[in-house]
């Protein structure tokens, strides 16, 4: 009987179903039952059936998914984590799978040659894997492990930032350039988003947050899409603790010159800049010139051309009532945020990135065969009020007060939405 207690990730070869890491729960699962959830995924494909889910009586949910066809992972969702989707669940092997592509390149994963040999290897992508596992039900607001958007601030400093990223970029032969603060982008040059894919950027942005204990860093990467099988390199320096700006490169500049020539002569003078930035991120990832409603608990807005995302979870009330209630914590806010997002995008709103098929089990059966897609949708809980709305260019995501009527839940998101795109041009 599967009792895992919290979140745990195992990977095999897919070929032989030799274990080579499990990471998540300090408990880990006896090796009969890891050889029995691959056993019934092999005999399934034996016989022509695809397994890719299944959830227990007791809550405990399941995911396959192999790659390549040489790696399995599978993401194992104990009764103690029963709030994880299936979607979170399936996004985090995508994860996982671009992280060790990004550390190992593909052909390494994809032609294995010595099992031992890539057990060791392996043991460089733990840090990676083990912060996708915390970001899963974490409550620092990061959200694109699950969207597969940027999680981006807003800063107030916008214009000189990317002024002096650009030029940084250009002075180190490279179009592609990011200056990310506390994780999240802040600024990046025009060919980190059109370039590189959603994907990519999620990955690049938590193994720079992961090297936040260096000043600098020369670091090879594979992009997962763009360049699977030849390394580039990745140059990251600290600005300040907590800010970063790092760009891809080829062989020129040296490390050496990056860092004693071209940072000082483009950041030196923007320390201030920067602190002021951080400091708003420290408050929120929205400039001081959005003011949100004080009934508003939290919300995710997701630019669908650039897959930019900026989550937003307000500390304390600004101009509430005497009598209003007091804000659940941030950490519950966040995650029913993520079940709302799961909820919209599984069974109401469509993409290209989160699209199920119509035998799928997550979607809603009224919702096949209507020619039109959904572009609002909202639900009422005991906790708080969600509207969730789409259009061609954004999806908003809000969680509100129970005290908001229902049928003013449209005019708010509307309302935020504009307030947020007109301020910020996001």
């Amino acid at each position: 009987m599967l009792q895992a207690e919290t979140l745990q990730l195992l990977c095999l070869t897919a070929s032989s179903g030799v274990p080579l890491f499990s990471r998540g729960s300090t408990k880990q699962l006896p090796f009969s039952i890891i050889g029995s959830l691959n056993g019934v995924h092999m005999f399934g494909a034996g016989h022509g059936a695809q397994l890719s889910s299944c959830e227990t009586d007791r809550g405990s949910r399941v995911v396959w998914g192999v790659f390549q066809e040489s790696l399995m992972l599978i993401a194992v969702s104990g009764s103690g984590g029963s709030a994880i989707s299936e979607l979170q669940l399936r996004r985090l092997l995508e994860n996982v799978w671009n992280c060790m592509v990004m550390i190992l390149g593909q052909d390494e994963l994809a032609n294995i040659r010595n099992v031992e040999r890539l057990k060791r290897e392996l043991r460089s992508c733990y840090r990676l894997i083990d912060m996708l596992l915390e970001r899963v039900s974490d409550d620092q607001g990061f959200m694109g492990d699950l969207t597969q958007c940027a999680d981006c601030l807003l800063s107030s400093n916008s214009s000189l930032l990317q002024e002096a990223l650009d030029s940084f970029a250009q002075a180190a032969e490279s179009e592609f350039g990011c200056l990310l603060v506390h994780g999240r982008v802040a600024q990046a040059t025009e060919k980190w988003w059109s370039r590189l894919t959603s994907q990519e950027v999620v990955v690049l942005s938590i193994l720079v947050h992961s090297l936040s204990g260096a000043s600098s860093c020369d670091y090879p990467v594979f992009l997962p899409q763009g360049s699977p099988t030849v390394a580039i390199r990745l140059l990251s320096f600290q600005l300040l603790p907590g800010v970063h700006v790092c760009i891809l490169c080829g062989p020129k500049p040296s490390l050496y010159k990056a860092e004693n020539e071209l940072v000082s002569r483009f950041w030196s003078t923007l320390v201030e800049n920067l602190r002021i930035c951080m400091e708003q991120a420290d408050r929120s990832t929205l400039p001081p010139s959005v003011s949100l409603r004080w009934d508003v608990q939290a919300l995710l807005l997701i630019n669908r051309e650039s897959r930019r995302a900026v989550t937003v979870c307000p500390r304390v009330r600004g101009g509430a009532p005497a009598e209003a209630v007091p804000l659940l914590s941030s950490g519950r806010r966040l995650e029913l945020l993520r079940l709302f997002y799961t909820f919209a995008m599984t069974r109401y709103f469509t993409s290209q990135e989160t699209s199920v098929s119509p035998a799928s089990p997550t979607s809603e059966d009224f919702s096949q065969g209507f020619t039109h897609v959904p572009v609002q949708c909202y639900l009422v809980t005991d906790e708080c009020k969600c509207y969730g709305l789409q259009s061609p260019q954004h999806q908003l995501f809000l969680l509100m007060d129970l005290s908001v009527p229902t049928f003013a839940l449209r005019t708010v998101a509307t309302q935020t939405l504009s307030a947020i795109t007109a301020a910020t041009g996001f």
